[in-house]
């Protein structure tokens, strides 16, 4: 499984190389600031730090198997991360119908306590900010065009 693992990062950091290529053909800065290529390049130059720490901690491991060179979640841990999954797609799928206001604070008073939140306060300050604050940053201040969804929440 070793060499699975520097095979699949190896694949990870050509298509991190040739997203970079590709952000590199857009311009980088623009007058109001940083152009349409300059987060895709930085995240595709991250991407291939990545998977050249990956190939290289897998390589460094000598003679270990897959278990061995990366520690695999157990099934309580694959249960929440399948769980946090699911929640953001259907999350995505809601969010055109109900809008981004009612999907973000459903989404974060469901995610919190999936990934260990448990104190109700801090749940509920979460999802209100989470969403209805992150809707008037975005929608007001910024101009960014967000769902609003049937019920004009």
């Amino acid at each position: 499984m070793k060499r699975g693992w520097q095979a699949a990062g190896a694949c990870f950091f050509i298509l991190f190389a040739l997203a970079s290529a590709h952000a590199l053909s857009l311009r980088l800065q623009d007058a109001l600031g940083p152009g349409p290529g300059f987060f895709p390049l930085c995240l595709a130059l991250l991407g291939m730090g990545l998977a050249i720490t990956v190939v290289a901690e897998v390589s460094k491991a000598a003679g270990a198997t897959f278990t061995d060179a990366i520690d695999l979640p157990d099934r309580f841990a694959l249960c929440r991360i399948t769980a946090v999954l699911v929640s953001m797609a259907i999350a995505a799928a809601l969010l055109d119908q109900l809008g981004f206001r009612l999907v973000a604070l459903g989404f974060c008073a469901i995610l919190l306590p999936l990934i260990g939140a448990r104190n109700p306060l801090v749940i509920s300050i979460f999802a209100i900010v989470g969403s209805f604050g992150v809707f008037h940053v975005f929608y007001y201040w910024l101009k960014v065009p967000l769902p609003i969804g049937e019920f004009g929440l």
